[in-house]
């Protein structure tokens, strides 16, 4: 891998300053939209990660995320404009591998800027120049080789989604350089882009995903055609009854990825118009969505629909991204600290899931329950890390792509009050600018979620008067400041966040400390829902109400499981003890179960070896989990007490999170029913 050094990076560092100030600091570009958000992302390559995160990231860039068109023709030869030799691929070479290749070359190219790797950044450049020529050379589209219109059959059937997601790779390189040629390119594809694009029906891919990319084609140019069509966009007939279904929390089950992706737009669409209803239509999906579908690592179920709740549940990959991106946009728009913890929650125990240790191999699906290859046994071939997975389908690892640099470019983010936004926690360092357009550089230093204390220094070019707002999460009920080692009084807003101005002059510290705490939470798993589309291969019995008692157990952002030792990272080893049920003391809330910490490794891979463990009281008992019956009907006696370990999810292959219950651990009372899906 190698890196930017010396005078190139900090022309690289300065320029992204002067990028940001003209977009955020002043407000200007922002201050054209109706509604102004919350939050302002900084370009990519302002958060640059660091401690067990940059270890993480550059192991992204040494295996998938640097090396996937090397091992597909898919990512190899999509974007083109040639015949791609892959599944799904037409012969004028639109299709599928479009759509799969633009989530790879999306991530790719915000994790070059963030790691600032020149040998990265130059591939994906050359991959996008393509793009960005053909279209300013006079192609209709960024499928700039054809002459076929987003309004023709095939080209909605085929392109209009992978459209969108490359229009998100170009929106990230643009927001990286403010190369005029690319927002030239997106101005010319957008400025006269059909409506309508598409709506909000939750089983189809839409073409109204668009709208991300021609936003920030609208913030950067002021082009009003582009707003125009926005706004047009979301008020065709078909949609305005979507959204009123949405405010009636009336929402249909749908394909989990189109369900996160479709979302999310009315809110972006509030941004465009104003019209406070839509960000109320997003509010209520996502809601319905948490309500029914959410899975303990914080992703809804997803196989490929939605599929309730329940152990051996499953989440395809995808889902995370999906997850990831449009929770982001609804944190940006309401500064709203629970988007935040959403966002937390996916990164730090689904994701980590999703992939092997050292980047080279991922699974399409990822459940709560996972004991043996075997189960469920239906996909099971969809649970088995491989270099792209399940390698007839390339979503999932293209998707993969975008999980890191998506939570990093996030961490931080600019204010309308000129100040700066501690978003997302972890190891990292930021250079933007702050107040006046102060270049300023900021340095935190923490294990988090490992560790609960945040150290961030403070390094303004000059001294400097802004504010720094800091998210307390909403598990974290007694957090602690500190100013140059002096404690400040800790007051949250309404949001959530807790607000310090002062000036800042270069040296100055701030200390963070967000006692983390565990927590067991209660839930049942409960019957999938009907769709005429999926599960035709499930038992009938998974159709009927059930109430499955479960429980989970959590410490700070950090889901925690029971590790099934691996035999390699797609075989448990043979006879491993999992069958327990939990047997806490239900009136303790928790304060049975020990803490015990070790120290981080030397390089973090998420390891088995955890740096944290939750010691829990269990007992034992004859559980053979099948498809059609995941837990327990009710609560269990068991045979002998125990105390169990557990690591965080995130460092599991093979494991249980959602665990049966003793009468102890439940207390008294289940309830008749549950919401209908």
């Amino acid at each position: 891998m190698r890196r930017i050094h010396g005078k190139l990076y900090w022309l690289l560092i300065g320029f992204m300053c002067v990028a940001t100030s003209a977009r955020t600091a002043s407000g200007s570009d922002v201050n054209e939209l109706p509604v102004k958000p919350a939050f302002s992302p900084l370009p990519p390559g302002a958060v640059e990660p660091a401690g067990w995160l940059r270890d993480w990231a550059l192991a992204a860039r040494k295996g998938i995320t640097g090396h996937l068109d090397e091992r597909h023709a898919t990512f190899r030869d999509a974007w083109k404009g040639i015949p791609v030799k892959a599944g799904g691929a037409q012969p004028d070479g639109t299709g599928w591998p479009l759509e799969q290749c633009a989530y790879w070359l999306d991530g790719a190219i915000q994790l070059a800027y963030t790691l600032h790797d020149e040998a990265l950044l130059q591939k994906i450049q050359t991959r996008l120049s393509m793009v960005v020529d053909g279209v300013n050379g006079g192609g209709k589209s960024f499928i700039y080789w054809t002459t076929e219109k987003p309004t023709d059959g095939d080209w909605i059937t085929f392109n209009r989604w992978a459209h969108s997601h490359m229009g998100r790779a170009l929106a990230a390189w643009y927001d990286a350089t403010r190369d005029k040629r690319i927002l030239d390119a997106m101005v010319r594809t957008y400025a006269d882009y059909p409506v309508p694009m598409g709506n909000l029906n939750v089983n189809e891919t839409s073409g109204l995903c668009n709208v991300d990319a021609m936003l920030t084609a609208y913030i950067a140019s002021h082009d009003h055609r582009l707003l125009d069509r926005i706004r047009a966009a979301i008020k065709t007939p078909e949609n305005q009854a979507t959204i009123q279904q949405w405010l009636d929390n009336q929402v249909a089950v749908g394909h989990c990825v189109c369900q996160y992706e479709e979302f999310r737009l009315p809110a972006l669409c509030y941004l465009a118009t104003g019209e406070a209803k839509y960000l109320q239509a997003s509010r209520n999906a996502f809601h319905w969505l948490n309500e029914r579908h959410m899975l303990p690592y914080g992703v809804a179920s997803g196989e490929e629909c939605l599929a309730g709740i329940g152990g051996l549940r499953a989440t395809e990959t995808c889902d995370i991204a999906a997850q990831m991106w449009s929770t982001a946009w609804l944190y940006q728009i309401t500064g709203e600290r629970t988007w935040g913890d959403d966002v937390e929650r996916a990164f730090f125990n689904a994701a980590p899931a999703s992939v092997s240790r050292d980047w080279q191999a991922m699974c399409y699906y990822q459940s709560p329950n996972r004991v043996s290859r075997e189960l469920p046994s239906g996909e099971s071939h969809r649970f088995l890390y491989g270099p792209l997975g399940d390698g007839g389908v390339l979503c999932c690892v293209g998707n993969l792509n975008r999980l890191i640099p998506t939570y990093v470019t996030k961490m931080w983010m600019t204010t309308s009050d000129e100040g700066l936004a501690a978003t997302l926690y972890g190891p990292c360092s930021v250079t933007t600018v702050a107040a006046d357009n102060v270049p300023v550089k900021l340095v935190c230093q923490t294990a988090y979620p490992f560790e609960e204390t945040n150290r961030i220094s403070v390094n303004p070019q000059r001294p400097a008067s802004f504010p720094l707002h800091f998210r307390i999460p909403e598990w974290c009920l007694k957090p602690r400041i500190a100013v140059n080692g002096t404690a400040v009084d800790v007051t949250q807003n309404k949001n959530g966040f807790a607000r310090i101005e002062r000036q800042w002059t270069k040296g100055d510290t701030v200390e963070i400390v967000l006692p983390m705490s565990v927590r067991v939470a209660r839930g049942y798993e409960n019957e999938y829902p009907r769709s005429g589309r999926y599960f035709s291969t499930k038992a009938p019995s998974l159709y009927e109400k059930r109430l499955l008692p479960f429980e989970t157990v959590s410490y700070g952002p950090l889901l925690f499981a029971l590790p099934v030792p691996e035999k390699d990272i797609n075989t448990p080893v043979a006879n491993a003890k999992w069958q327990y049920a939990l047997n806490n003391d239900a009136k303790r809330k928790g304060s049975d179960i020990e803490v015990e910490r070790r120290a981080m490794p030397a390089t973090w891979n998420w390891p088995l070896a955890a740096p944290i463990s939750l010691k829990v009281p269990a007992t034992a008992f004859d559980w053979r989990p099948t498809d059609a019956q995941a837990l327990p009907n009710s609560t269990v006696a068991g045979t002998k007490d125990e105390t169990i370990s557990l690591v965080p999810y995130g460092c599991t292959k093979f494991r249980i999170s959602m665990f049966p219950v003793t009468d102890k651990a439940w207390g008294k009372g289940l309830p008749s029913e549950t919401p209908a899906q």
